[in-house]
């Protein structure tokens, strides 16, 4: 059994890109610098500062600089030869992973550009190794993350085929899971560049796993609340809900949190724990929306009137095209009110949807003015009647 020490040696080795990099360059560099130091102004291009030759110092700067300034050039470059192979393709995920690999490209002509300004200077440290090493693994791995976003349709259309109704929840749900696994990999090499020996650091872990457990509980929680909300389809993403008094449409259903976006425009993050444990009204699955209402009649209105209104709604809403008529539809002389003949209308609309209801509802409205103006009646007022006994004889000059 190979020793654990030799392993993890073997393994930072590996994970030193750095070393590999320079391909002799900054010796052929070097070489060129000669003629400056032996020429005239030798002695100027001898000057150190912090130890540094000026030559190589300045020479450190402008290559760095260089590579600084042209990134976006040298990043158009490789990502157009990547697009060229891209182009043989009749798939468009290659087109947003390249996309997608876009500012981890660049960001690594920095990291090239730091190697070279260290390297020109001789400060290239093993430390400074590290340092640029891990920033090698960091931007290999962001890119790794980055083209798991951009395939984020292929999870979705994978979880399509177990349950197309709750595709894209599951799909954000394994795409985070998958993430996370990355990043954790990502970081033990990073550890692993340092030194550290990742094996013996999660083994130390388990000795604090009780009170891990004990201070992770919530967070426990609320994953197996994701996974129940998952399982009952009670919401999805775009729908229409209300939890514990917090109203508005579902914007993503993580493994800690569902984000909920009011009406008021704020997004509201509400635990899955409460999400799963909270009576949920789902607004979007109703199908249909309830009219109620009251209208008043005047005191002048005959019976045979109020007979005839009656009928003539009643037919109206039978007729409208949408109103539901496999729902519950009323219309009834209710009451007599403090001011007005009040009758009774109740019924459903044939859709949920916001703007479709208010335009039926505002054609209802004025159809059942039409029906009230001929008929020969209004609609009442709050009003009120004062009946006086007799007036006070008028008084004596």
């Amino acid at each position: 059994m190979p020793d654990v020490n030799t392993t993890e040696q073997n393994l930072t080795q590996s994970l030193n890109v750095i070393e590999d990099l320079d391909l002799g360059l900054a010796q052929e560099i070097q070489d060129l610098l000669i003629p400056l130091y032996t020429s005239k102004y030798g002695h100027i291009f001898q000057q150190t500062i912090f130890d540094i030759p000026l030559a190589n110092l300045l020479l450190a700067i402008i290559v760095f600089l260089f590579i600084l300034l042209l990134r976006k050039f040298f990043t158009y470059i490789v990502l157009s030869s990547l697009q060229t192979l891209a182009k043989r393709s009749s798939t468009y995920y290659d087109d947003r992973v390249i996309s997608a690999l876009k500012e981890p490209i660049r960001f690594a002509f920095i990291i090239m550009g730091l190697h070279f300004f260290f390297l020109f200077i001789f400060k290239e440290t093993p430390f400074i190794k590290n340092i640029l090493n891990t920033l090698v693994i960091y931007t290999l791995f962001w890119a790794i993350l980055a083209i798991a976003e951009a395939l984020r349709d292929l999870f979705y259309k994978a979880t399509s085929k177990f349950n197309p109704d709750l595709s894209k929840e599951m799909g954000n749900f394994i795409l985070t899971i998958v993430k996370i696994i990355i990043g954790g990999i990502g970081l033990a090499a990073m550890l692993t560049v340092w030194g550290i020996n990742v094996t013996g650091l999660i083994a130390s872990l388990g000795l604090g796993g009780l009170a891990f457990a004990l201070a992770a509980k919530d967070t426990a929680s609320n994953l197996f609340g994701s996974f129940a909300l998952l399982a009952d389809k009670s919401i999805r993403i775009g729908e229409w809900v209300k939890v514990g008094g917090v109203e508005g449409v579902v914007e993503d259903v993580g493994m800690r949190t569902t984000k909920i976006r009011s009406f008021q425009k704020t997004l509201i993050t509400v635990p899955n724990q409460l999400v799963a444990n909270k009576p949920i009204e789902n607004f979007s699955r109703r199908g249909i929306r309830r009219i109620k209402m009251h209208i008043g009649l005047t005191y002048g209105t005959t019976s045979a009137q109020i007979v005839a209104i009656k009928n003539d709604i009643e037919l109206m809403l039978k007729k409208h095209e949408g109103i539901s008529q496999k729902d519950s539809l009323m219309v009834y002389f209710d009451s007599f009110g403090d001011s007005s003949l009040n009758i009774f209308i109740y019924t459903f609309t044939a859709t949920a949807n916001w703007a479709k209801y208010l335009e039926i509802r505002e054609d209802i409205h004025i159809k059942i003015m039409k029906i009230v103006e001929e008929n020969g009646s209004s609609f009442a007022f709050p009003s009120q009647s004062i009946y006086v006994e007799s007036l006070p004889e008028p008084a004596q000059s």
